[in-house]
């Protein structure tokens, strides 16, 4: 029987030459910017935590991270981080408790629309009433040649499409920002914590340069 991706492998070559400090210090910018964006949340769940740079960025918050792998060794720097290994979708979390959510590079990666609207149910019970969550991707209106490029891409997703799934699933929307990052860390962006905090705050260069949508949403 095929066991399907081995996705340590395949993130292991994909980021190849990759320094993982220098993207953790790019990160660093990024979460600080996502953070203010998402109302300073006091609890703080991360549903694909991958290498975990966004809440390694978040000290002084009650952070969660849930991925499929354990990514721990190595890569989360506090041990103070609660680590659910699961599907999101199997993962026990506590009801109405997070403030804030980031659904980061995660949507596109799954079987089909059925199961984004499964995922973003079973984040919402878990979110505390007025709690936001945050959904970045790439978004293939911007990115259509490279795209596909990613072998883990199953679902090809825009910012209207996660509005409105969003939607559907019983949040508010608060804001799209259809062009926010760039496509990746190998694009036209240096892993450099100083031109990143620059990027972030120019709006008129993520018209340029952003290929990733931005979505936020509220659980009423």
């Amino acid at each position: 029987m095929n066991a399907g991706i081995d996705f340590p492998r395949l993130y292991a070559y994909r980021f190849r030459g990759v320094d993982q400090a220098a993207r953790q210090a790019v990160w660093n910018e990024i979460a600080a910017h996502l953070y203010e964006l998402l109302g300073r949340p006091r609890t703080v769940l991360d549903p694909a935590a991958g290498r975990c740079e966004f809440v390694n960025a978040l000290p002084g918050v009650e952070r969660w991270i849930v991925d499929t792998t354990d990514h721990t060794e190595g890569f989360t720097r506090d041990p103070d981080i609660h680590v659910v290994i699961a599907d999101i979708r199997d993962a026990e979390l506590p009801a109405s408790h997070f403030e804030g959510v980031l659904v980061s590079n995660f949507l596109e990666h799954l079987e089909n629309q059925h199961a984004v609207a499964d995922v973003l149910a079973h984040l919402r019970r878990a979110m505390a009433p007025g709690g936001r969550i945050a959904v970045l991707g790439p978004n293939f209106r911007y990115c259509p040649k490279e795209y596909f490029d990613c072998a883990d891409h199953e679902l090809a997703l825009t910012h209207v499409a996660v509005a409105e799934h969003l939607y559907a699933a019983g949040y508010e929307i608060e804001r799209i920002i259809p062009r926010y990052l760039p496509y990746s860390f190998r694009g036209v962006l240096p892993p450099s914590p100083t031109l990143t905090r620059r990027y972030l705050q120019t709006p008129l260069a993520w018209r340029i340069l952003g290929k990733q949508f931005l979505v936020i949403g509220r659980r009423p």
